[in-house]
């Protein structure tokens, strides 16, 4: 396999103080049902509401989806150092990610994907739209090959590339602002609007603390089985990363043993997965063998 040499450094701005988000689609959706709101039957025109602010919300930019990654990969790094002490190892990441996504489906977004260390002993890692990923020093000690690294970052890419943190927006966040608005969508401003969409990062900040739906994670579970095999990984590495969270458990209960389904859930969802990639892919893990002792 070929690893890409040529790898951008991370770059985590400061948040700005409002999102670089279009308020233009979501105000036509409100004005649309504006005239539905004042019938005696509220709920289902508030319902109706929602349901044209979810479609508008479908046409997020890339530019737009960067933006809101990077404020909450500032609001992590609030929380979080970056790990600065072996810039090998973050170029090594940086080049298991980059031949990941480069045989991916989606293999180009606004400004890359990017991985960065976070200098923490928890085990944890983190993925924001727009292709900023982060994993902490404690979850990169779990893995012992280069395969079981790569599992683990193709299961954030795969959160980004399935835009998983804007589902979040479009399906919680919008929605209860109207609720807690007074009676009419008219007299929600667009300057209470820009108010709304700058907090979608606070809310995506929840959602990665708290952990995405069962049904997201098994997806991004079944969608790094794909990449893994897609750039010639053995595609059975997330399983013996998820077998080695599993034993970490007892002594590590938080991270990602905390905002995941349970290890044994995972478990079972990629066994079943994994069927049908039996001998479709050469394993070629002794390769990288020395490449990853020397690197970790």
């Amino acid at each position: 396999m070929k690893i890409i040499k040529r790898i951008l450094p991370i770059c985590i701005f400061p948040v700005f103080a409002a999102l670089v988000l279009s308020c233009a689609g979501i105000a036509q959706a409100i004005g649309d049902s504006a005239d539905e709101m004042g019938d005696s039957k509220g709920a289902n025109a508030l319902s109706r509401t929602a349901h044209s602010i979810g479609k508008a919300l479908e046409y997020i930019t890339p530019e737009q989806e960067y933006f809101i990654g990077r404020a909450v990969g500032a609001n992590l790094l609030t929380n979080y150092q970056i790990y600065n002490e072996d810039p090998d190892l973050t170029l090594y990441l940086n080049q298991i990610t980059a031949a990941i996504v480069i045989n991916s489906s989606k293999p180009e977004i606004y400004n890359g994907y990017h991985t960065a260390i976070l200098d923490s002993d928890e085990i944890n890692a983190f993925a924001t739209s727009g292709g900023h990923i982060f994993i902490t020093r404690g979850l990169l000690n779990c893995a012992k090959s280069e395969d079981a690294l790569a599992a683990v970052l193709a299961h954030e890419i795969a959160h980004i590339q399935l835009q998983h943190s804007i589902e979040v927006i479009s399906s919680n966040r919008v929605v209860s602002a109207i609720a807690e608005t007074s009676s009419s969508v008219v007299s929600l401003a667009l300057s209470e609007l820009a108010g709304v969409l700058d907090e979608a990062a606070e809310e995506i900040v929840t959602a990665l603390r708290e952990g995405y739906s069962q049904e997201q994670e098994f997806k991004a579970d079944n969608r790094a089985v794909e990449l893994l095999a897609g750039v010639g990984y053995e595609p059975s590495s997330l399983l013996t990363m998820l077998l080695a969270l599993e034993q970490s458990q007892p002594q590590h209960p938080g991270g990602f043993n905390q905002t995941h389904p349970t290890p044994e859930k995972r478990i079972a969802n990629v066994q079943k997965y994994l069927r049908q990639f039996r001998d479709k892919v050469q394993d070629t893990r002794t390769y990288r063998e020395t490449r990853f002792g020397t690197i970790t």
